[in-house]
């Protein structure tokens, strides 16, 4: 390809709205261009790297025996209503009416599209596992779209669904999905962490999420430097401590604390520890209401409880719900008037036999020295793991201290089980002719998400690296030449190269090295190759590998000269992006 007939509409300067490195380069390095809040236009440079990402993820689906289908973006919202996620899925899910007013939603993800598909297919065991895949543009209507393409309204996923007979198959699956999904980002370069996970509105049993370390990532990682555990943040457990320390007198005692209503203040005014002062959390969820008492240094994980609950929607309560309840509101604590219609809950970190300072129920009123089991019966209270995880908690598999690292999700697989199968009454026969329901699998990759983390892990203050699988063309062709005669020797080089079916593109348009040099280095090809004095009165061509920055220097006499040069830098990139 000749740069002269290609559209590279790269820019100097970074634009104001881009505020992380892969934003900031996609579009200095003319890869897309925004069309809306969330929504991107991909240029034939950006296309060409998505495209082969699709093709990796493709080629690896593939091999692992998934099977490719295409289904609509378009669904009808009767079949979010059989599963039960119409309503659950909350305002993300585009939903829009036809002319006919039948209600249909732009699909965020095709567990339902599938199932409905799937099921008049599969009669017999015989006809099990199988494991249905589709490369295709994905809808979620995000409040705040961020970070250019990591967080859009519009995106392209890879999403595969897997159908058993039973647990056994399903695992199966699920560690083959496994093995592939660290095959394909390998592929891509990216360096991945699978952390257990929460399933969300994905429900199941089971799900892991494949992290990418990176300071802009919007998940929280839980990391056993002492063992092989991580977790998402949301998902893991809290150990509580062997050793409790709160302990603040040896009877309870009413103190005036006026004004003091957040932890921090009342832990201040006292001059006690914040773990020592117990936090009360009142919420509303699907029209019930809970309480839930946690150690005043901890946050309440709204997962955890959502989970517990089996909860759609969760949120504080109002003041009108407070008070419905006697609750007054930064000065709750145990001893408050008690309702059936308001269920309490205990968090695992609270030391029944400790003593806390607690609110007294009263405004501006705390109490010290207050113990659970002096106001609950610990048999008709339920006590959870209901916190938030933290950098130095205990990690659940070794008691090693765990570290917090931030991270991108690129990839998610998950154990559905029946929740789906059931809900769309997929079922088959068993080899001893008896229905069986079966059990699903879902697994999933951000195909635009894996592009614009790729820039986050390979970028320098010139621009790009692209891992060489990946990257837009694997080499460069920079020409400096000012006559026919001159270019046109040039060129017969790169006529070579191309029959011999390198993926190059030809720098040829009428601007100064300069300029194609920073061009080249913003978008990142891997390999540079400089044709200009030195090979028209030397045949001298400078190779430069664009990861490195090494440059080097060889005399051409024939094709193979250059081409074995190139084969050894293709080599030794992709030596690192080998699975």
């Amino acid at each position: 390809m000749k740069a002269s007939s290609y559209l590279i509409p790269t820019t100097k300067d970074d634009p104001q709205d881009a505020v992380v490195a892969s934003h900031r380069l996609m579009l200095r390095a003319g890869l897309i261009r925004k069309s809306a809040s969330g929504l991107y236009s991909y240029l034939p440079l950006g296309l060409r790297i998505l495209k082969k990402i699709e093709a990796i993820v493709r080629d690896e689906m593939d091999a692992s025996g998934a099977l490719e289908f295409q289904l609509p973006i378009l669904t009808p919202s009767e079949i979010w209503k059989e599963s039960g996620r119409w309503d659950k899925m909350g305002k993300e899910m585009f939903r829009i009416k036809d002319r006919h007013d039948v209600e249909n939603c732009l699909g965020p993800t095709h567990e339902e599209s599938f199932c409905v598909l799937v099921k008049p297919m599969v009669r017999s065991y015989k006809d099990l596992p199988i494991n249905v895949y589709q490369i295709h543009t994905k809808f979620r209507d995000e409040i705040r779209p961020r970070f250019g393409v990591i967080r859009s309204r519009e995106f392209t996923m890879k999403d595969a669904y897997s159908f058993h007979l039973d647990d056994v198959s399903l695992d199966e699956t699920y560690q083959k999905m496994r093995t592939t999904y660290r095959r394909i980002f390998t592929r891509l370069g990216l360096s991945t962490i699978p952390v257990q996970a929460d399933s969300g509105n994905m429900g199941g049993s089971a799900s892991e999420e494949f992290m990418v370390v990176s300071p802009i990532g919007e998940e929280t990682l839980t990391i056993c430097s002492s063992c092989d555990y991580s977790g998402n943040i949301e998902k893991t457990p809290v150990v509580p401590p062997n050793d409790p320390k709160a302990n603040t007198g040896s009877s309870e005692e009413v103190v005036d604390t006026p004004g003091k209503k957040s932890i921090q203040d009342v832990a201040a005014f006292l001059n006690v520890e914040e773990s020592y002062v117990l936090k009360a959390v009142a919420m509303w969820y699907d029209g019930k209401y809970v309480l839930v008492f946690l150690p005043g240094d901890r946050e309440l994980n709204e997962n955890k409880l959502k989970n517990h609950l089996v909860a759609n929607e969760m949120r504080p309560m109002g003041d009108a719900e407070l008070s419905k309840f006697g609750l007054i509101p930064g000065f709750i604590g145990p001893g408050m008037p008690m309702h059936e219609d308001l269920l309490v809950l205990v968090d695992a970190v609270v030391d029944w036999n400790a003593k806390y300072v607690t609110g007294a129920n009263a405004f501006d009123k705390h109490k010290k020295g207050v113990s659970l089991k002096d106001h609950f019966d610990s048999s008709k209270i339920q006590t959870l793991d209901l916190a938030q995880a933290r950098a130095g908690d205990l990690c659940p598999n070794c008691n090693a201290v765990l570290k917090a690292e931030k991270g991108i999700e690129v990839g998610h697989i998950f154990k559905l089980g029946q929740k789906y199968t059931k809900a769309f009454e997929i079922s088959v026969l068993n080899d001893k002719g008896k229905a069986t329901t079966t059990t699903m699998g879902c697994y999933g990759i951000g195909v635009n998400r894996c592009m614009a983390t790729v820039i986050e892990q390979c970028n320098d203050d010139k621009g790009i690296y692209w891992p060489i699988s990946i990257a837009p063309f694997e080499i460069c062709l920079v020409s400096i030449a000012k006559s026919a005669e001159d270019n046109a020797r040039i060129g017969a080089v790169y006529e070579q190269l191309r029959s011999a079916k390198y993926d190059v593109l030809w720098d040829d348009r009428d601007l100064g090295p300069g300029f194609k040099f920073k061009d080249s280095e913003l978008i990142g090809f891997p390999i540079r190759l400089t044709m200009g004095k030195g090979f028209l009165e030397k045949n001298e061509i400078t190779i430069l590998n664009r990861k490195t920055m090494e440059e080097k220097n060889i005399v051409f006499t024939d094709i193979s000269d250059l081409t074995k040069e190139i084969d050894s830098i293709r080599t030794e990139l992709s030596q690192t992006l080998l699975p």
